[in-house]
């Protein structure tokens, strides 16, 4: 698909070829692809960051809303937050389906879910990547399919219990639980209760009791180990368990997240001043709580942040807690093939581009809002978030 600023250029060719001579011909197209070029942002400029600053938008902004790309296609939104319908394309642009839909979930083991309704009376339902509806919507409540099996609700939020459904939307594990997470390693985090009161445990994928109802806050299995939390949102403490519901590094945090590649990231302190650390699976500190914001790791670096507030800037660690890519940047995003969105400047007024790993800028900031590179392509925004258009840029 050509890019914006080509499109653009030859409309204004067109329209001047009949009427002017050629010297002045090429003298208003090549001013008119300038200027293109200076609006859109892929210009050739030198600047501080100017290691390549081309851009080639392969899918035209034109979608009010649009996620990452996942098993080939990303979710999209056509019109506005009041009236828009949802649908899906794939990496050359192309519809899957007319957007019909009032909600859609990212495709995930070859489904998606999508809803035909309102958020209070609308139903789920499932299509395949051929935009065929697989599971008839009938469902107030579902999530995506993980380990073969999609989270549902039968009822209410308030009063309506979760179970599960397999690929033919039939109920595996009847609906009776009052909180449940997606299946993950085998096991799958249900809660028992209220939000205040209830307890966690898991379960397997037929329903059965693998680890009974005891915790106050659980999160998924990974690596063979889950984050549990023992006690109120404000005193208690996180720890993590096995399979077995053994309590295999102590309840010592204040919060705490699944492991990934063997680390997981916690926090010392409340929510507000608290610091955040990494340990490895024996519960050793590899990286010191020193960080204001999380330091989550992907693809080997972390964005870590030490001042808060505005002042505060943005850089990335390793795994041993070095600083590779010092704090420079106003906002980032995780590494994501090899490229991590940042920030230059404010919330209101700054502009996204993406950096390497070696914190070389790669993309030039021009940018209103972006996503990260899934399958090659990167979702971003021109405009603000109201009026803005997003589409899809290539590396």
């Amino acid at each position: 698909m050509p890019s914006i600023v080509t499109k653009a250029s030859l409309v204004c060719h067109d329209q001047f070829q009949s009427v002017m001579k050629p010297a002045m011909r090429r003298a208003i197209t090549l001013i008119s692809i300038c200027f293109l070029s200076f609006l859109f942002g892929c210009n050739k400029e030198p600047s501080e960051y100017s290691a390549d600053n081309t851009c080639n938008i392969v899918i035209n902004p034109q979608f009010f809303a649009v996620e990452e790309f996942k098993d080939g296609f990303a979710a999209i939104k056509i019109g506005d937050s009041l009236s828009a319908k949802q649908s899906f394309v794939d990496l050359q642009g192309k519809m899957l389906i007319a957007p019909k839909f009032d909600e859609v979930h990212q495709f995930s083991e070859g489904l998606a879910a999508v809803r035909i309704g309102d958020e209070t009376d609308g139903k789920y339902g499932f299509i395949d990547r051929k935009g065929k509806m697989v599971i008839t919507p009938q469902f107030l409540f579902v999530g995506n399919f993980l380990e073969g099996l999609a989270l549902m609700r039968d009822g209410d939020a308030f009063t309506g219990k979760y179970g599960f459904i397999d690929k033919r939307g039939k109920v595996v594990v009847t609906p009776k639980f009052d909180a449940e997470n997606s299946f993950q390693e085998g096991l799958a985090a249900i809660r028992v209760g209220d939000a205040i009161s209830g307890k966690w445990g898991f379960i397997d994928n037929n329903g059965g009791y693998v680890i009974t109802p005891q915790f106050d806050l659980a999160g998924d299995f990974s690596e063979g180990l889950a984050p549990i939390r023992m006690g109120s949102e404000k005193s208690g403490k996180w720890g993590f368990i096995d399979k077995q519901g053994k309590v295999v590094i102590a309840l010592q945090f204040d919060y705490a997240e699944p492991f990934n590649h063997g680390l997981a990231v916690i926090r010392i302190g409340d929510k507000y001043k608290g610091k955040w650390g990494v340990i490895d699976k024996q519960g050793k500190m590899v990286i010191k709580p020193q960080f204001d914001e999380k330091c989550r790791f992907s693809e080997n670096l972390a964005c870590v942040k030490t001042v808060n507030g505005s002042s505060g800037k943005y850089g990335f660690i390793d795994k041993q807690g070095k600083v590779v890519i010092i704090e420079k940047f106003d906002g980032t995003g995780d590494f994501s093939e090899g490229l991590a969105a940042v920030r230059i400047g404010d919330t209101a007024t700054g502009k996204w581009g993406f950096i390497d790993k070696q914190g070389k800028m790669i993309i030039n900031p021009q940018f209103d809002a972006v996503g990260k590179f899934s399958q090659g392509l990167a979702p971003v925004r021109i405009g603000n978030a109201v009026t803005g258009k997003w589409g899809f840029i290539s590396k």
